[in-house]
């Protein structure tokens, strides 16, 4: 296998021998666009996979959303596909699908969310491939599965929202009209399901020789992150009652008043409680009021329950509150703004907010890899590509001559537009 370019930091072999990071020496073709896949990439990045990203001639949509310095660099671009080579290939041109075939030879796994029957026009869909690359792992991220009523149409991340019942949820909890998570939860979401699809496909090849299909819906995803929660009641049949957790869904639950500010607090259980009534100077009610008494019952009437708590934190200060709930060693945080997360230092001292400078955007604050290896350092990936930057170099290194090279240049069937 020809070895190409990948992240900068270089395996190197813990006191047992394995090499430092999990995934050094795994290559993956991405042919993703927006949130979702390439999320999941940069992860597998972050995990030591070479990630090669297939771009068409005017880039990834999303480098044009948000702030940026620079055209095509937009912030969302750069923290989704840092450790990453970009190769920007025309694929209505049969000269950059035979390319990108030829890329698709050294790899071993191929994740796109390019929609079904457009995959199959470009002959790029799993049965098209097998015969030729017969241990490529087949990753399609689509919004809804096979076999559905719903296969085959578009889906974005609020669209998915919706669907599986998250703005329904916000409208429940909040109030007024449904509104959505502002996150990009359905895209996340999926493109940690594609994560570890893509690992264990290749721990299932290493027993198998062979390679596989893998697709991995938003709304099958998303659905059930929802309705692990929120089943409720429905969850028998017949049922007990209706669907929503309620302690999720009530209005009192979230971060409460301090008469200075807000803290976000988890009394929990029966120890909590007990600690916790006691330092109020009502430590008679765990005994004598049948809500505070066990987690059932505190269950049942969570709405209550979580009201009180609201009307007892509006009575100190946010730093005298955090005094003694640690004490009593109860769970609490303060709740953060934006700016201030970027600043937290334990952000800063795992390393999981830090800095760069990008060879064309200068200085960046930019997002580390949340997982650590015992025998590995943080791997150092390599800033957001522009736009074709390394598709010279990635064809070059697979075996391509100059003067095909050239040729695909030429034709703009390959673009370098850095």
């Amino acid at each position: 296998m020809t070895s190409l370019p990948g992240n900068d930091t270089k395996p190197t072999a813990s006191a047992d021998g394995r090499t430092a990071l999990p995934l050094w020496g795994v290559r993956i073709i991405d042919l993703s666009t927006v949130v979702l896949g390439p999320l999941a990439t940069l992860t597998l990045a972050g995990l030591g996979a070479e990630v090669i990203k297939i771009e068409a001639p005017e880039g990834d949509n999303v480098r044009s959303a948000g702030v940026m310095r620079s055209e095509g660099m937009g912030h969302v671009f750069l923290h989704g596909n840092r450790g990453k080579q970009s190769v920007a290939l025309d694929l209505k041109q049969d000269s950059a699908r035979e390319a990108l075939f030829e890329l698709l030879g050294t790899a071993d796994v191929f994740v796109t969310n390019v929609r079904p029957a457009a995959l199959k026009r470009l002959r790029l869909d799993a049965d098209s491939l097998r015969e030729r690359m017969p241990r490529l792992i087949h990753v399609v991220a689509v919004g809804y599965g096979s076999g559905g009523p719903y296969t085959g149409k578009p889906a974005y991340d609020d669209l998915i929202q919706g669907a599986a019942g998250v703005s329904w949820l916000m409208q429940q909890h909040v109030g007024g009209d449904p509104r959505y998570m502002p996150v990009s939860l359905a895209d996340r979401v999926t493109g940690l399901h594609l994560t570890y699809a893509v690992t264990a496909a290749l721990y299932e090849r290493e027993r198998s020789g062979r390679g596989t299909r893998v697709e991995v819906p938003m709304f099958e995803c998303v659905a059930h992150f929802v309705l692990a929660d929120h089943l409720a009641g429905e969850t028998f049949m017949p049922a007990l009652g209706r669907a929503g957790y309620d302690r999720l869904l009530s209005e009192n639950r979230r971060p409460y008043r301090t008469s200075d500010g807000h803290l976000c607090v988890l009394i929990y259980n029966d120890a909590h409680w007990q600690r916790f009534l006691g330092a109020i100077g009502q430590h008679e009610r765990f005994l004598q009021d049948a809500r505070f008494s066990s987690q059932a019952a505190r269950s049942r009437h969570i709405h209550e329950i979580y009201g009180f708590v609201g009307e007892v934190m509006s009575t100190r200060s946010t730093r005298e509150w955090v005094e003694l709930l640690d004490k009593l060693d109860i769970p609490n945080q303060v709740p953060a703004t934006l700016e201030e997360l970027l600043e937290d230092p334990h952000l800063r001292a795992t390393g999981l907010v830090a800095e760069e400078v990008h060879p064309s955007e200068g200085r960046l604050r930019t997002l580390g890899t949340p997982v650590t290896w015992s025998d590995a350092p943080a791997p150092r990936l390599r800033p957001a590509p522009r736009l074709g930057e390394h598709g010279v170099d990635v064809l070059r290194a697979a075996g391509f001559d100059e003067a095909r090279i050239q040729e695909l240049l030429d034709s703009g069937a390959l673009s370098l537009n850095v």
